[in-house]
């Protein structure tokens, strides 16, 4: 009866989180991707920076430095993982005896899809533990733990999909790819009731690892397509962008910690 209610609220937790951001980033938020880039960037790296990474690092008896290699790793594989894609990209567009054709930005910035893709399946897959952990130790902190999950997911995947859709996915594959993501809760879910004891440690590297893929988009990725409009107005808009990225995920945060306590 556990498992199922594990199942039931990692997969509930999912959908409510992708439908709430898909309702904003595929509606309101899609007519202005470009300007959005911003918001991402301030939600990526508050989520990984203020929230995801002092989560981890403030886990009962994990080594820090160990920690910090993890960090490291991450950061270095995504590079590695783009740098593969782009030279695959690469090789089969030499000698074609022409410039880049229409669309190539937009192809060679959907590597970050599949970063940012790789890094919120690992994020969820972590929830998912988490949530099977609540659920082993009281079924009441276990429905509180999923609701607060869900309201923290709901900007980090607002910025996944301004992510997804930047890199030049459509709607149908943007909100395809994220459920898909979302459901490796699913699976940390079912892991976790079943091995929760050779598991819970993992918990904070696989936090860490999806925070290095969030970093690693929003410097490698987004940032610079920024600097590509230097003009004041356009760099103060970005700046208040940012600033609201991070807002929306302390106010989450907060709404989910209140939520949570109560």
């Amino acid at each position: 009866m556990t498992l199922m209610w594990i199942i039931l609220a990692t997969t509930v937790a999912g959908v409510l989180s992708i439908s709430a951001a898909a309702s904003l980033s595929l509606t309101v938020l899609s007519k202005m991707v470009d300007r959005m880039v911003s918001l991402s960037v301030g939600v990526l790296l508050a989520t990984a920076l203020l929230h995801s990474l002092p989560e981890a690092f403030t886990t009962p008896n994990v080594d820090i430095t160990s920690l910090f290699v993890a960090l490291l790793v991450g950061l270095l594989g995504f590079f590695i993982l783009e740098k593969a894609a782009l030279l695959r990209h690469s090789h089969h567009h030499e000698h074609d005896g022409h410039g880049h054709h229409h669309g190539h930005d937009k192809e060679s910035a959907g590597r970050s899809g599949w970063v940012i893709l790789l890094g919120d399946g690992l994020h969820n897959f972590a929830d998912g533990i988490l949530i099977a952990a609540a659920f082993l130790a009281d079924p009441h902190i276990g429905v509180l733990t999923a609701i607060a999950i869900a309201l923290h997911e709901i900007p980090q995947e607002v910025g996944d999909f301004i992510v997804l859709m930047n890199a030049g996915f459509t709607r149908t594959r943007a909100l395809v790819y994220n459920f898909l993501a979302s459901m490796m809760a699913v699976l940390g879910g079912v892991l976790g009731y079943f091995f929760l004891d050779s598991t819970t440690h993992l918990i904070p590297y696989v936090i860490v690892l999806a925070s290095s893929s969030f970093i690693y988009i929003a410097v490698s990725d987004l940032m610079p397509q920024m600097h590509r409009r230097p003009r004041l107005r356009e760099s103060m808009e970005q700046v208040v962008l940012i600033a609201l990225g991070v807002a929306l995920v302390l106010l989450v945060s907060e709404i989910a910690h209140w939520g949570h306590a109560h």
